[in-house]
């Protein structure tokens, strides 16, 4: 296993990396958006753009997404949602599961995390 730290992602909040590689396969941490005082459009192409400098630290991309899981902490933001991730992913669609939680660090609208191909 070898452990992925960026330096163009935000640090971790706690004591995980952004990322670790097993195999073939890079597990990533969830990534928050950077203003967090920003709309969910924002925080959610904040939240996509951390995910994949750290994916690219890793030697992947977000074109080698096999799953996401998407935290949401209104699900009335769904749509909006939806939209900034359709933009990001293209014509890739990998699997997903997306869902409202109680609560996000740091009062986040949005965290994404990835499983991806090297």
């Amino acid at each position: 296993m070898k452990t992925i730290f960026s330096d163009k992602a935000p640090a971790a909040i706690g004591p995980y990396c952004h990322a670790t590689v097993s195999g073939n396969l890079v597990f990533t941490s969830g990534q928050l958006p950077r203003d967090l005082e920003a709309d969910i459009k924002t925080q959610s192409a904040q939240a996509l753009e951390n995910l994949s400098v750290v994916l690219e630290s890793a030697g992947s991309c977000l074109c080698k997404v096999l799953k996401t899981t998407c935290f949401l902490s209104d699900i009335k933001d769904f749509a909006a949602f939806n939209e900034v991730y359709a933009k990001a992913f293209g014509d890739h669609k990998p699997a997903r599961s997306c869902f409202q939680v109680a609560a996000l660090p740091k009062g986040a609208k949005v965290e994404i995390e990835a499983i991806a191909e090297l």
